[in-house]
């Protein structure tokens, strides 16, 4: 028989967090894949394809000569930032020719990391400029690799001509800790963006 005093939420955890889509972008061969393979607590979703002689004088390989696969559509991860948030990451594939495919990602992201890479930073223009025209707030991850070219913060943002809120933070790819550092900084510049805009009625 039933106590009288029992309680359904008791019976096992109801509570509903929050599910927010992120965008991870930037140029060819940037390390989209890597950081979303490194910070998946599930198996990530990848469309890998081998680089093949169809990709010659199509793809732009400099900088990424040691490169053997290419996304042809989307990596997809998931990461429980806390009991209240859970972030479905969708990393875009990074060759011009793959670009129809970031208007139908970009649906429902609420944010976006480009991910930049010194030895290639003018990849990063087109990134910026997509998710500028629409209005989806983003930050620069710079990918550190190794043997690369060290600048500051404040000489990224200046060579890359960003709006002086958007935030530019160094990271490693490869490195989950430094991955997941980064959706946190993008959580919390989403949060506070969210609080200085206006609501309208």
């Amino acid at each position: 028989m039933a106590s009288e005093n029992f309680d359904p939420m008791s019976a096992g955890d109801q509570h509903m967090a929050a599910s927010v889509k992120i965008l991870i972008a930037g140029g060819f061969g940037v390390g989209k894949t890597t950081m979303v393979g490194a910070i998946s607590e599930i198996a990530p979703l990848r469309t890998e394809e081998l680089i093949t002689e169809v990709s010659t004088g199509v793809d732009d390989l400099s900088g990424v000569e040691q490169k053997h696969t290419t996304t042809v559509a989307l990596d997809f991860g998931r990461i429980t930032i806390d009991r209240d948030l859970v972030l479905y990451l969708f990393g875009t594939p990074g060759q011009d020719r793959f670009w129809f495919l970031w208007d139908e990602l970009c649906r429902g992201a609420l944010g976006a990391i480009v991910l930049a890479d010194t030895r290639r930073l003018s990849n990063s223009f087109a990134a910026v400029d997509f998710f500028e025209r629409r209005g989806l707030p983003f930050l620069i991850a710079v990918n550190c690799f190794d043997g690369a070219p060290r600048y500051t913060v404040d000489e990224v943002r200046d060579a890359l001509d960003l709006d002086p809120n958007t935030p530019v933070i160094l990271c490693d790819a490869r490195d989950r800790p430094s991955a997941k550092a980064v959706l946190t900084h993008l959580v919390e510049y989403l949060i506070d963006r969210a609080a200085r805009t206006p609501v309208t009625t």
